[in-house]
């Protein structure tokens, strides 16, 4: 037991210090961190470590896709979701057929049920890779928003394919009408638990009195109940979480208080910057024991089939690209489409080329049984694995590395929100002073207008654009700016509501920025 604290820590340290070097060279985290887990591996005498699956899908997975909803811009994910579901369960499901047959016709032994197997876990792209990729170099808000919202559906489709695919391996057969009321089911519980916990969850928080810490608690163990429950139920877990997550950050701003979402913000920080540290080395470390279960398969064999496997997922990710354009230029002669231009290749490209594999297909992969319910061994579960681990390596790494320049050599200008984001953000700046002001002069008179209280306050919001730290407030004067700062926030949400020509990120920022001066405040009055 120390031992394994001991190395936890010694992992830790070892993260943070990767981390560190990779931002100074501007490289995507995730790739530096597999890289030294697969080096660490083969020093003598570290314990060995086996990633298991429940810890992963349990332990690792509902926090991260619950962060990343509350990170994700619910307006841009709905306009952008006809794309989004395509890549999420269309390219899904045609990636996971691709290495179907490609496995069924490459690979001595391999079943057509194994492809779908293997092509199942492979499928989906890592989320984490992505967005630690994208913070080195700007891209349009379009395809962000769609990177993020595949993210967040993706490993649902491809876990459904998993479960069916073991049935099949398991019994011979597949029962097409019977699987569909399953696949149906599990995205209608799955949604349904989110939604429901969700609920319950904005409910205790306004119901029960309670404080910052205990708030920033409830939301760290919301996705947790959200996965297990649709779990037990058969429903998709990671469905539940997306679901839960997004109705939940819909109404953030509605339950929680100022001082909640800023303790909650830098918790939550910290958690998924420890969490995505760690599982990207556990893959690096996990790699011995998988290679080491190869059996009779050559090493060399087997990389080769590793190899073939990742240049199928990449080559039908890239032509999916192309041919989500062709069918959204196609339907724009029948329904109305996001963007009824056509965007030319580079944003295709990018997209396609932005399909690094992560800790959902290993994790999915280790989840194989080893044993069949006849008590056999489950056929080529170690090859499954060792390939799974060659497509993390090689996408995290082609793809990973290359992904920044390609990125900057495409120079892809902001489609729909040219504007710069300063200008935005002083003309909401603006907006927000003015409204405050024709608030003040509708509750003070012209005689109160000439007082100290009314001077505070006026010289308090002109100051506000500046941020000036000394704020010339006495209590009285900053109960009435709280007032004001609440009366700001909605006017923010109403924006947000009825303008879409606002990137919703800059609506964030304003929105914490508010959180923080009312929490500057609030220091005030209890002094």
């Amino acid at each position: 037991m120390e031992e394994n604290f001991l190395l936890f820590l010694f992992l830790v340290l070892v993260v943070i210090g990767i981390i560190m070097i990779a931002k100074k060279i501007q490289v995507a985290y995730p790739v530096l961190l597999v890289i030294v887990g697969l080096l660490l591996s083969f020093i003598p005498g570290l314990p060995k470590i086996e990633l298991e699956p429940d810890i992963v899908f349990i332990l690792f997975l509902p926090p991260i896709l619950y962060e990343a909803c509350w990170a994700s811009s619910f307006r841009e994910l709905f306009r952008w979701r006809r794309i989004i579901l395509s890549f999420a369960f269309v390219v899904v499901f045609i990636t996971a057929i691709s290495v179907a047959f490609t496995a069924y016709w490459s690979i001595p032994g391999f079943t057509l049920a194994l492809g779908f197997l293997l092509g199942g876990i492979v499928s989906p792209p890592d989320a984490v890779s992505v967005n630690a990729i994208t913070k080195f170099v700007k891209l349009p808000r379009r395809i962000s928003t769609i990177l993020e919202g595949e993210s967040l559906l993706n490993d649902a489709s491809s876990l459904i394919i998993l479960q069916f695919a073991i049935v099949a391996v398991a019994t011979g057969s597949f029962n097409a009408s019977q699987a569909s009321l399953q696949f149906l089911w599990m995205i209608v519980g799955g949604v349904g638990c989110g939604l429901l916990v969700g609920y319950l969850f904005t409910k205790l928080h306004k119901v029960l009195p309670t404080d910052a810490n205990m708030d920033v608690i409830l939301t760290l163990i919301a996705p947790y109940l959200m996965y297990i429950l649709a779990e037990e139920i058969h429903g998709s877990g990671v469905l539940s979480v997306v679901a839960g997550g997004l109705f939940v950050s819909q109404k953030r701003y509605v339950f929680l208080d100022s001082t909640s979402r800023v303790r909650g913000i830098n918790v939550w920080q910290s958690f998924i910057f420890l969490l995505n540290g760690i599982v990207f080395i556990l893959i690096g470390l996990d790699l011995p024991q998988i290679a080491g279960g190869l059996g009779e398969t050559k090493l060399s064999t087997a990389i080769g089939y590793g190899i073939l496997v990742t240049a199928v997922v990449i080559l039908v990710r890239i032509l999916s690209c192309f041919g989500a354009v062709g069918v959204t230029m196609i339907m724009r002669n029948f329904i109305k489409v996001a963007d009824p231009n056509y965007p030319g290749i580079k944003g295709p490209l990018i997209i396609g080329w932005a399909g690094m594999r992560g800790v959902v297909s290993l994790a999915a992969a280790l989840s194989i049984p080893f044993y069949l319910d006849n008590g056999e061994m489950f056929p080529q579960r170690n090859l499954i694995l060792f390939i799974t681990f060659i497509v993390i390596l090689l996408t995290l790494t082609i793809q990973g590395l290359t992904l920044p320049f390609f990125i900057k050599k495409a120079n892809i200008k902001e489609m729909d929100y040219p504007e710069h984001e300063h200008k935005v953000a002083m003309r909401l700046d603006k907006e927000l002073l003015q409204i405050s002001l024709d608030y003040l002069h509708s509750v003070f008179s012209e005689k109160e207008q000439r007082g100290r209280h009314y001077h505070d306050i006026v010289t308090t919001l002109k100051e506000q654009l500046r941020d000036e730290d000394n704020l010339p407030l006495d209590a009285q004067s900053s109960e009435l700016y709280c007032k004001l700062i609440n009366l700001q926030r909605n006017h923010l949400i109403e924006i947000n509501k009825t303008n879409s020509s606002i990137d919703e990120e800059i609506i964030h920022k304003k929105m914490m920025i508010l959180d923080y001066q009312e929490e500057r405040l609030k220091l005030r009055l209890e002094k």
